[in-house]
């Protein structure tokens, strides 16, 4: 394991991961024809980490047809750059679950991808940096720990949102990610109405470890 103590040296072995191993092996490896078309897929996904993703708009944005596009997602999937959450909704029509969000193995590599290795009190994404390393990390203890289970976003079409409804063990979890001590949480009533059974609980800095390890 590489241990690397000063923080401009750690900027630079990002980049260089960015660099080799992404761009140069994998992709080269992976026969992609046109390599800064997914680096720039990469730079759009992860500047829109938690928000959900219309394929449409992405293959508009980037000139590419909506197959080269779900392939170039296959392939930063299977090798663990990126890995795609999908809509819940059983008992609520109101639920949307078309759409997907797409997250990164390692929130690293996704602020090296967008040349941001600011410091936590310099950067305006903190919100989003937290819930993705929340979900990065409670993916992999699953894996580690071979916990079964379904993960999901949910959203309504009238903007009611939770951000992390899981089935585990025949039950429904619900999580809700906060990183401000003073943001206030309000889970949506038409969402503890249809799921009753349902069990609730907020993420903060002070209860994190239990929920990623």
């Amino acid at each position: 394991m590489i241990h690397i103590s000063n923080w401009a040296d750690k900027q630079k072995y990002l980049q260089e991961i960015i660099n080799d191993y992404l761009l140069k092996n994998i992709l080269v490896f992976q026969n992609i024809k046109k390599v800064e078309k997914i680096y720039d897929l990469l730079k759009l996904l992860a500047f829109q980490v938690g928000n959900e993703i219309s394929l449409t708009e992405l293959g508009n944005q980037l000139q590419i047809s909506k197959n080269t596009l779900e392939s170039y997602h296959d392939v930063l999937s299977n090798v663990f750059i990126i890995f795609k959450v999908e809509g819940f909704s059983k008992n609520l029509r109101k639920g949307v679950t078309k759409s997907s969000k797409w997250y990164f193995h390692d929130t690293g590599i996704r602020n090296a991808i967008i040349k941001n290795l600011n410091l936590l009190e310099n950067r305006n994404d903190v919100g989003q940096l937290w819930e993705n390393y929340l979900i990065s990390e409670h993916l992999k203890k699953h894996e580690y720990q071979k916990i079964s289970s379904n993960n999901y976003f949910w959203r309504t079409y009238d903007q009611q949102e939770l951000d992390w409804p899981e089935e585990k063990s025949e039950k429904l979890f619900v999580y809700e990610f906060k990183w401000s001590p003073n943001k206030k949480i309000k889970i949506s009533t038409a969402f503890k109405k249809a799921y009753q059974d349902a069990n609730f609980e907020v993420i903060q800095r002070d209860n994190s470890l239990d929920f990623m390890t």
